[in-house]
Order: C-alpha cells, then sequence, then structure tokens
C-alpha cells in the first residue's frame, strides 16, 4: 500500500527496527484545511534498522509509534493557523489523549510542536495519544510578538489553544492517518513544561488576575481531568521578587486553592529560577503544597529547569544550563506515563512499580509525595 501525504508532512514510525515514511518538505504555515491529500511527486523513503538494545538512561521506544505533523486548524481571529503534532503508538484503541504545552525556550524548534520528542514519543509508546500545538508565544512565530495582542508571552491564548484542540478532537483525529477511531475522548490529560506548566495549571483550575483588566479569572476545562506540571512557576505575591518577575505580571495573583484537578507535579531539586524568586527549588513545589489534592509530587535529585532535557536531546539550552542528564529524562518520561495510566485505570500496578524501582533504594533518581 502506498500512503500519499502532502508536501511538508512528515509520518514516523519508531521502534528496534525503523519504518521511515515521509513527504520531505518546509514544515511551515498553511492555510489549507487539515488532513490528508492524495498528492504526486512525495518522496517516500524507507529504512530499516536491526534491533538495537536500549541503552541505561534512555526512554525504551520498543512500541512502534507515529508522529505525524502538522495538522493544521485554521481559527478564526488567531494572527495564524494553529498547527499540531500527534504521535500516536502504532496500534491500539481507547488511547487516553495527552495535550502537551511546550515552554518559552530560546530554541525555535523545541518551543514548538517539534520539540519534547524525548517524553512525547515515551508516552506514545506506553499508549497514549500525544498532541502538541505550537503555541503564539513559539520563537518560530516570533514577527508576530510586536503586533500581537498578549505577546509575548500569549498567556490567555495558550489555554484556549488547549480548548480549541479539544472542541475539535474528532477533525483531528480524522486528519491523521491510522489513528480514525481510536481515541478515548473521555481520557484527556493536560501536560506542560515551564510557561506551559503554567498553561497546565490555568486548565486543571488555578485562578489569576488578568493585570490588563483586573478580572479574576478561571479557565479550568472539565474534560480534562488529568495533568502533569512540569517545572511550573510557584506562587506569586512577596515570593515573585526577580530580576525578571516584571514580566510575568499574570503570576503574581496565582490562587492554586481552586486547582483542584487531579495532577502529578514534577520539580527538579536543582531548579534554582533565580530570575523569578528567591525562594529557591521549593517554588516549582508550590502547585503541590498550595492546591488540594489528589496531588502527587516528583523531585528528582541534581534536576535543573529542563530535568535533564526533556524538550530535546543534545540541546544548546541543556548544555548552557548544564542539565542534560538522560537517566533523569528517562525516569520522568517512565513515572508520568505510569501515573496517567494509574490515574485513568488503565495500569494500576505501572505506577506502584515505577515508583519502587525509580525512587526507592541507593540508586532513587528522585522522591514521591502524594496527598
Amino acid at each position: 500500500m502506498i500512503l500519499r501525504l502532502p508536501i511538508g508532512t512528515v509520518l514516523r514510525i519508531v521502534s528496534g527496527a525503523m519504518f521511515r515514511l515521509c513527504a520531505c518538505g518546509a514544515i511551515g504555515h498553511s492555510s489549507a484545511p487539515a488532513g490528508p491529500r492524495a498528492g504526486r511527486g512525495n518522496r517516500r523513503e524507507r529504512h530499516t534498522m536491526s534491533e538495537p538494545t536500549t541503552p541505561p538512561g534512555v526512554p525504551d521506544r520498543s512500541a512502534p509509534v507515529l508522529s505525524y505533523a502538522p495538522v493544521v486548524l485554521p481559527v478564526p481571529g488567531r494572527p495564524v493557523d494553529l498547527t499540531l503534532r500527534v504521535t500516536a503508538p502504532e496500534t491500539g484503541s481507547g488511547l487516553p489523549v495527552v495535550l502537551l504545552s511546550h515552554g518559552h525556550g530560546g530554541a525555535r524548534g523545541l518551543s514548538s510542536e517539534d520539540g519534547y520528542a524525548p517524553i512525547a514519543s515515551h508516552w506514545a509508546a506506553a499508549g497514549f495519544a500525544v498532541v502538541q500545538p505550537t503555541h503564539l508565544s513559539s520563537r518560530r512565530l516570533d514577527r508576530l510578538w510586536g503586533t500581537a495582542p498578549g505577546a509575548p508571552l500569549f498567556w490567555r491564548s495558550r489555554a484556549r489553544d488547549m480548548t480549541r484542540v479539544l472542541d475539535r478532537l474528532d477533525e483531528v483525529e480524522n486528519a491523521v492517518p491510522l489513528l480514525a477511531g481510536r481515541l478515548d475522548h473521555g481520557r484527556v490529560a493536560v501536560a506542560g513544561h515551564s510557561m506551559g506548566g503554567f498553561t497546565a495549571e490555568l486548565l486543571l483550575g488555578a485562578e489569576v488576575t488578568d493585570p490588563d483588566t483586573g478580572e479574576r479569572v478561571n479557565l479550568r476545562d472539565p474534560r480534562i481531568t488529568e495533568g502533569v506540571v512540569l517545572a511550573a512557576p510557584g506562587r506569586g505575591g512577596d515570593a515573585l521578587n526577580g530580576p525578571m518577575a516584571d514580566q510575568v505580571p499574570f503570576l503574581r495573583d496565582i490562587d492554586f486553592s481552586t486547582m483542584t484537578a487531579s495532577a502529578l507535579v514534577v520539580a527538579g531539586d536543582a531548579d534554582d529560577s533565580r530570575h523569578f524568586t528567591d525562594a529557591g527549588p521549593a517554588w516549582h513545589r508550590d502547585p503541590y503544597d498550595l492546591a488540594p489534592g489528589p496531588k502527587a509530587l516528583l523531585t528528582v535529585f541534581g534536576a535543573g529547569h529542563l530535568l535533564g532535557g526533556i524538550q530535546g536531546y543534545d540541546a544548546a539550552e541543556s548544555h548552557m544550563l548544564d542539565d542534560e542528564n538522560p537517566a533523569h529524562v528517562a525516569a520522568v518520561a517512565r513515572l508520568t506515563a505510569a501515573y496517567l495510566h494509574g490515574r485513568f485505570g488503565s495500569g494500576d500496578d505501572a505506577w506502584r512499580r515505577a515508583r519502587e524501582e525509580l525512587t526507592t533504594g541507593p540508586d532513587a533518581v528522585g522522591s514521591v509525595e502524594s496527598k
């Protein structure tokens, strides 16, 4: 069978033996409706590799996964169309959905739908469908920052991107080859890193005050029942006192007491965000400490803001922050997937086993608390 994909579309099936089918071309903005189109002249490549062994500290991707981008959702009033990457296991049905929100890092590629492959691929191999939007705050869209309302962080728009995906999840599902009919729309989680973690906090129920209008804002989406909050910002008030605090005025009055949805908060005990606060690494555990249960907290020993490099392997920013550690990435990937399986009722024992193997004994990579 020949699968024809539009120029700019990449479909990858990744496993021990990798089959890669791609219509090669630049991935960029398009105003065309989402979905595959038949076409000619697409280049298709097939590569077969011998079965590798998984090196220590690297997530096991023995289960084949598909990664497809871009899915394009035209959105009236948005400066550009909303583009997505969808990564899912090659087979299986009833797949829970994880909406993954990228951070506001300096890399054009990693702070977009094309980043976070180390965890997105692992989650897909573990049986989740991962949907990654490119928010307006992505540096690949920095041409918009001078004119678009909400620039450069677009904190409201980020949350709206996620709700739009859920509003049009049928459309997304049908746009991706081999995915139609395989998603469980009733099991949805949100995950986010750094600024994306703040997006997750909002969708899980945290309230803030809009600094422009004074309006109290609650963007909780009840369709999202679980969360994974990765290296996210903590409390405001007097704690928000670093030299860059004025750039995030929407954090000044954040209220975690309304963040009632279940979530796993992940924090590195070396993540000292002095540009925002002098509270030290403990600031990133505030979404656990200050929110009601049910919550769990994973503290990763020795990890900084990138948690070992979850945004991408061999990234310049990981080297710059001295925070590249594949073992940390592997542990975060496995523990977060196991947590979600346990919460969704699709693998109750996985969470217990992952905690026993990774957070106990002399070689523990971290610790877990819960309430």
